[in-house]
């Protein structure tokens, strides 16, 4: 029998994770249940509706009763709607892998091992990214970590005027119509069919902070991410809880200005650009204009045990880097420091 920890006094902070439906092991790390592959089962491209067929009715039901059970090829060959088939066939894969991996933790990592062949849906991704900082953040207090964590797994926003950086939601962003920019107060307009209701996308501050919990699931806060302000340093906590919850390695992460390291070795970035800029920055090269404004956070990262990483790298700094594209988005990788840490390999 699993060990396992109820979620009955669990402080869910989005419901929209999925979190509820979980459950823990002994290490904290989230079990694959059947609610939560049934919630997979009634994704819109999965759920039946009027105009499907019969069989794939037969074949939802049997998986809502079952969420394990084996659909076969002959089943799936039956379904009228070819699209259908194809998304039962994704679904069904990922569904197969969860139950491989029996948690969600185990799971992603997985997907990211060289070994393996399953290629999935960003979305599927980026969700259990989602689950899992729900389940790791379940005891923060701080809604700035919490609103840190964010960046984690949604795309982000960046508005960087009279050297204010802001990072809001790329999606609450474009739910709304802009009225005044979203540069300090960010006044956004939403339309709600023919009428027009103004909605503010307010900044997190020390006089709304205790605001956000009941707008979590909005995604509507944006975040001050000048150096001097709370974000960044909220962001490395959370990496440094995010390496320490997936990896068990205990690592210090704190946001830097700048790089004054003769012994820099190692560097991550958390996105394309920010690889790229930490590159040619290792490599002496001259930055670009463009570069150096796409450049927007970077943190030191140190290991509080030096057992645990690569010979030539003990005692020394690994460094990361956060940039947003000429887009002015942030689409960070979680997965990029979890795989290239220099770590010693495990037997």
């Amino acid at each position: 029998m699993s060990e396992s920890l109820e979620m009955e006094d669990l402080r869910i902070i989005w419901k929209s994770s999925g979190l509820h439906l979980t459950q823990k092991d002994k290490n904290g790390w989230l079990i694959v249940t059947d609610d939560l592959l049934r919630a997979y089962y009634t994704r819109p491209e999965i759920h039946p509706v009027e105009e499907s067929c019969e069989q794939e009715h037969i074949i939802f039901e049997k998986l809502m009763a079952t969420p394990s059970i084996e659909i076969t090829e002959h089943e799936l060959e039956q379904i009228k709607d070819q699209d259908t088939v194809e998304n039962y066939k994704i679904i069904l894969s990922f569904r197969d892998h969860l139950l491989k991996h029996k948690t969600i933790e185990q799971s992603y990592l997985a997907l990211f091992n060289k070994k393996n062949k399953l290629s999935i849906p960003s979305l599927f991704i980026i969700h259990m990214v989602h689950l899992i900082i729900s389940g790791l953040l379940e005891n923060e207090k701080n809604p700035y970590i919490v609103r840190a964590s964010e960046i984690l797994f949604r795309e982000q926003l960046v508005t960087n005027q009279n050297e204010q950086i802001m990072l809001a939601d790329k999606e609450a962003v474009e739910t709304y119509k802009e009225t005044g920019g979203l540069g300090g107060l960010g006044s956004l307009l939403a339309e709600a069919g023919k009428q027009h209701q103004n909605i503010t996308l307010d900044v997190l501050t020390e006089t709304n902070k205790n605001n956000y919990w009941e707008r979590a699931d909005q995604f509507n806060y944006a975040l001050d991410y000048r150096y001097t302000e709370q974000g960044p340093d909220a962001l490395a906590n959370v990496l440094s809880k995010w390496i320490d919850h997936m990896l068990g390695v205990e690592v210090r992460v704190q946001a830097m200005q700048s790089i004054k390291d003769e012994h820099w070795s190692w560097h991550i970035g958390l996105d394309e650009q920010s690889t790229q800029i930490l590159n040619n920055l290792y490599e002496g090269k001259t930055l670009d204009e463009n570069a150096i404004n796409n450049f927007v956070g970077l943190f030191r990262l140190e290991f509080k045990n030096k057992t645990d990483v690569i010979n030539e790298m003990q005692g020394k700094a690994v460094y990361l880097g956060l940039a947003m594209s000429d887009q002015n988005t942030i689409n960070l990788k979680p997965q990029n420091v979890l795989m290239n840490l220099p770590l010693k390999a495990v037997n």
